[in-house]
C-alpha cells in the first residue's frame, strides 16, 4: 500500500497530480490550520506572456481556523474567475475541452473552502483518469493533535501503508529510520521538466494544471503524470532514482509547495 499525504491546493501544478497518481491512497488534510502563505486557495496561470495569480477570496475569519472551517467569501464571483481563464486562454489549442471542466469546478455550490478545493481535486483526477483512492485526513481515526512526522506516521500505520511518498521538497522533514522502524519505506517524488508551447512566449514552468490542460492533449498529460518524475530514497545519496511502475495504469498495458518555494 503506497500512501501520499498533502494539503489541499486549488488547481495545483502537475506535480501535485503526479504525487496522487504515484500512490494507491492519497490522504488530503482537511483538519490542519489554514495558512495565507500557501497555495490552498490560489495559484498561477499565464496571461500576456507573464505568470499571474488567481485566487478564491475568503470570508474574514480567525487565522487559527482549520481549512475545513474556512468559507469562501459571499461576494465570490465564479463567472468573473471563469472569464479570467477564458480571456487568458482564448487562443489556447485545448480551451474547448478544458473550459467546461473549469466552469464545473468554479461553479461548485458548496462555499466551504475545503469542500470546494477537494471537489476540484477529485474532478481533475477524474478528468485525467487518475484512479488513486482519495480520503480526508479527518476520516482516519488517529490522534489528530499529533504534528508533522508523528502525524504522518500515525496516518500511515492506521491505513496499512508499506510505502510513504512525499514531495522532494520535504526531504529534510522526515527521518528514514523512523519510517523503517514502523516497517514503512520512505520515498520522495521529484517532477521532471514538462515543457510545451505557451503562445510562443518564453516557457513559464510549474503553473496551475489549468495551463497544462489548455495547451496539451489529455493523453500527453496522463503520460507525463504517470511517467515524468523520479522516485527516490533519501538514503540514496547519489540520487540514482528508481522509476515507479504501476500496473494498474493504462500505459502499463501497452516542492508541491515546498518544491516551488
Amino acid at each position: 500500500m503506497r500512501v501520499a499525504i498533502m494539503q489541499p491546493y486549488f488547481l495545483p501544478y502537475i506535480g501535485y497530480f503526479q504525487l496522487i497518481a504515484s500512490a494507491d491512497l492519497f490522504i488530503v488534510y482537511d483538519n490542519i490550520k489554514y495558512t495565507k502563505k500557501g497555495w490552498i486557495n490560489r495559484n498561477r496561470m499565464v496571461q500576456n506572456g507573464k505568470d499571474v495569480l488567481f485566487s478564491l477570496p475568503l470570508k474574514r475569519d480567525s487565522d487559527f481556523l482549520s481549512v475545513c472551517d474556512r468559507e469562501i467569501a459571499s461576494d465570490f464571483d465564479s463567472k468573473k474567475l471563469l472569464r479570467q481563464f477564458a480571456g487568458a486562454y482564448r487562443d489556447a489549442p485545448y480551451i474547448e475541452q478544458t473550459l467546461p471542466l473549469i466552469e464545473d469546478i468554479v461553479k461548485h455550490a458548496d462555499m466551504n473552502l475545503f469542500q470546494f478545493v477537494h471537489n476540484s481535486i477529485v474532478k481533475i483526477c477524474r478528468h485525467l483518469e487518475i484512479q488513486t483512492v482519495i480520503k480526508k485526513s479527518s476520516e482516519v481515526p488517529i490522534d489528530h493533535e499529533l504534528k508533522s512526522q508523528e502525524k504522518v506516521l500515525a496516518l500511515c500505520n492506521k491505513v496499512g501503508a508499506t510505502t510513504y511518498i512525499n514531495s522532494a521538497g520535504g526531504i529534510e522533514l522526515y527521518s528514514e529510520s523512523a519510517f523503517h522502524a514502523q516497517n514503512i519505506d520512505l520515498r520522495f517524488i521529484r517532477s521532471k521538466s514538462f515543457q510545451y508551447s505557451q503562445f510562443g512566449s518564453e516557457f513559464i514552468p510549474w503553473l496551475s494544471i489549468v495551463d497544462v490542460l489548455m495547451f496539451n492533449p489529455r493523453e500527453h498529460i496522463r503520460q507525463a503524470i504517470h511517467e515524468n518524475y523520479d522516485l527516490f530514497s533519501p538514503s540514496n545519496g547519489s540520487l540514482e532514482f528508481e522509476q515507479l511502475i504501476d500496473t494498474k495504469l493504462p500505459m502499463a498495458e501497452g516542492k508541491y509547495e515546498q518544491q516551488r518555494n
